[in-house]
């Protein structure tokens, strides 16, 4: 009874604090792909913005191409190509950009780049509420049944020493790099509390997406206070 009572207390904390709305940036890169760089620090530069969500995922389908991509993983190649299939596409590259899973663009253009996240409208959302191995999702509309992804990222900037490729040589700044993608469950419209699970490394950020079905918008989007 009084684990109960503690969960409905977090849900309704969870409905009466919402945060405020997030543009949710999401770069797909490689460390081997030679037109990335410029995406990359235009990524970078939007990364510490209050109202913005930048994220960096590499992806894998350049790493037998002379240089194996040191933070990309096969989900973050999916997230991309569902994002593909959405549309209707059937080939996915190098940088693309998508703007709270709705507007996509290269990213390599600052004033393109900059002109699309400020076009963007901040995520609604349901409102969130963390706590220790916890995230309570309130009450709301839902456009469809939606997915919630919890997203683990780097904030700092990391100098990436490139051995080969068409970046051979070069040191690259990457910052904001996702290194965890997990799909916490669905999102109804109803209340509901999901698990967390642990961090892969110390220092990461915390981020939480609610999305319109795989490739989909993402309707809400929050972020935990510090590095968990």
């Amino acid at each position: 009874l009084e684990q109960l009572d503690h969960h409905q207390a977090g849900l309704r904390r969870a409905q009466g604090a919402p945060q405020p709305g997030l543009v949710v940036v999401e770069l797909f890169q490689s460390q081997g792909c030679s037109s990335c760089p410029p995406a990359e620090a235009n990524l970078n530069a939007l990364a510490g913005r209050p109202g913005v969500l930048a994220l960096s995922f590499g992806v894998t389908y350049w790493d037998q191409l002379g240089w194996k991509d040191t933070f990309a993983a096969p989900e973050y190649t999916e997230r991309q190509w569902a994002y593909a299939r959405r549309r209707g596409r059937d080939n996915v590259w190098t940088p693309q950009v998508y703007v709270n899973g709705r507007a996509d663009l290269v990213g390599n253009d600052r004033a393109q780049f900059e002109q699309a996240v400020a076009q963007a409208e901040p995520s609604a959302g349901p409102a969130m509420h963390w706590e220790p191995g916890k995230l309570a999702l309130g009450a709301g509309a839902a456009p469809a049944s939606c997915e919630v992804w919890l997203v683990r990222y780097d904030p700092r900037t990391l100098q990436v020493a490139i051995g080969a490729g068409e970046n051979g040589g070069r040191r690259l700044p990457q910052r904001n790099v996702v290194r965890q993608l997990v799909r916490l469950g669905r999102w109804d419209g109803a209340a509901h509390t999901y698990a967390l699970p642990g961090p892969p490394q110390p220092g990461l950020a915390t981020a939480a997406l609610v999305q319109a079905g795989p490739g989909g918008e993402i309707v809400g989007a929050g972020r935990q206070d510090g590095p968990r």
